[in-house]
């Protein structure tokens, strides 16, 4: 008998190219809910002894848009995983849902809660904690500019990890609402969405308009603070945050001297198809050459 050849491969001691999902892991209990992460890591062999040290990866937090109610933390888990298959350690997070009582700024909070406790154990998770970027889409994309341009802000500081940075390197915003003074004033004549605000700034939107424009990274830009690199991405074609709230914002920080990149995806809705390997390749250029 004849056997057909039998295909020799090298193994993988280094496990190179792989990621490992570390779940649930709880980042915020002081608030009376309990917050948990998912993380993603480049999966490596376990090492032993008290000399053996992780190597230090940068670092992305990512926050899933969910009209600031409660996101998913695994929606973009798949295409995530690349990124950790690349050297990156990726962490998607959640926030307290104003829905249930929580309203803003209490998602700004918990975002930048993650952040610290994600530096204060980075050297459980490999974490290189000068090199750590934010990104979020929608509402997490809002999150992601409030984030980079209120680093370390006592404001939005609580006190679990207080002694650790909540600032950021740069920060992704995929189709985040930047204006939302404008956004509510487009729509004012719909119930819905009054109801949402209403709920999102804790009481009557008419009574906290101060509230809407502090949430509004528009509106908060300071030509006289540092931001970290900004990169901006928006389709066209959005019907629920229009493309103009994202070249608007564009366009004011360029007016206002700070560095910030934007990409326009062409006839792209809110999520869905406004995603393409070829956006992803783009976002990767943008971290390898800023983080």
């Amino acid at each position: 008998m004849t056997y057909p050849k039998i295909k020799v491969l090298k193994n993988n001691p280094e496990l190179k190219g792989l990621a490992l999902l570390v779940p649930d892991v709880t980042f915020s209990t002081a608030t009376g809910v309990e917050l948990k992460m998912q993380i993603l890591m480049p999966w490596q062999e376990s090492t032993e002894g008290p000399e053996a040290e992780m190597p230090q990866r940068p670092l992305i937090v990512f926050l899933q848009g969910s009209g600031w109610t409660f996101p998913d933390v695994n929606y973009e888990i798949p295409q995530l995983a690349e990124y950790a298959r690349r050297g990156y350690v990726v962490a998607t997070i959640t926030h307290r849902n104003y829905k249930e009582g929580h309203p803003a700024p209490a998602f700004l909070q918990d975002a930048k809660t993650a952040i610290r406790f994600l530096r204060k154990h980075a050297d459980i998770y490999g974490i290189d904690p000068s090199r750590v970027c934010f990104w979020g889409t929608s509402s997490g994309g809002n999150t992601a500019m409030l984030v980079a341009m209120t680093g370390d802000d006592p404001k939005y500081k609580t006190s679990e990890y207080a002694q650790y940075s909540d600032s950021v390197s740069l920060a992704i915003q995929c189709f985040g609402p930047t204006d939302l003074v404008e956004l509510v004033g487009d729509r004012a004549q719909a119930s819905e969405i009054q109801s949402h605000f209403d709920g999102f700034v804790g009481g009557s939107l008419s009574d906290n308009m101060s509230l809407l424009k502090e949430m509004s990274p528009f509106h908060i830009i300071d030509r006289d603070k540092d931001y970290p690199p900004l990169l901006i991405l928006h389709g066209d074609a959005d019907e629920l945050v229009p493309y103009e709230q994202g070249e608007k914002m564009f366009k004011a920080l360029v007016d206002n001297g700070k560095e910030v990149e934007m990409i326009r995806v062409e006839n792209a809705p809110h999520e869905g198809s406004f995603w393409s390997c070829e956006l992803h390749g783009e976002i990767m250029d943008f971290l390898k050459g800023k983080l």
